[in-house]
């Protein structure tokens, strides 16, 4: 990973967009996803860690509900606040990370994929919005790590047990 100047966290169910120079970091992606859309012209970005795939999950639904929680409401959020600081929507692209199935279970019930269905989840609300995914590093039975560099649109993935990619 790169150095801590200019880092901006990214925590659990949180979501964050700046301008470059900076780079978003989240860690701690097990099923979750991180997301990652950005303008490469304007060098804008914007990073969720989504937990869950649909906000219809939550049992409370009184509660107020991280923007970056939810697959559904992550990329609607990430969009409308990118485009907040002056990215263009049609020249957004995508990257994504996570989704790793962490428990070895026999029979595993679809309720237990969540890191397939997390995966799932954003693929379909970013072709909803019709913003491609550039690369990615799903699936899989480790955790992971990453950090985007707006200034390069690279993003870093930390897998346990593998070491660094770079996509």
């Amino acid at each position: 990973m790169l150095t801590e100047d200019r880092v901006i966290k990214v925590g659990i169910s949180d979501l964050k967009c700046c301008k470059g120079p900076y780079r978003l970091r989240t860690s701690g992606l097990g099923s979750c996803v991180g997301v990652i859309l950005y303008d490469s012209t304007a060098k804008i970005a914007g990073m969720a860690h989504v937990m869950l795939p649909h906000a219809a999950l939550q049992a409370n639904k009184e509660l107020e509900v991280p923007k970056g929680k939810y697959a559904d409401r992550a990329v609607f959020e990430l969009v409308r606040e990118i485009k907040e600081l002056g990215a263009n929507v049609s020249k957004l692209q995508a990257k994504i990370a996570g989704g790793a199935q962490m428990f070895a279970l026999r029979e595993l019930q679809d309720a237990m994929r969540i890191g397939e269905r997390n995966v799932t989840e954003v693929k379909r609300q970013l072709d909803k919005w019709g913003i491609p995914i550039v690369s990615e590093d799903t699936g899989g039975k480790n955790g992971r790590t990453i950090e985007f560099e707006i200034k390069t649109c690279t993003l870093h993935i930390r897998t346990v047990n593998k070491g660094v990619l770079t996509i």
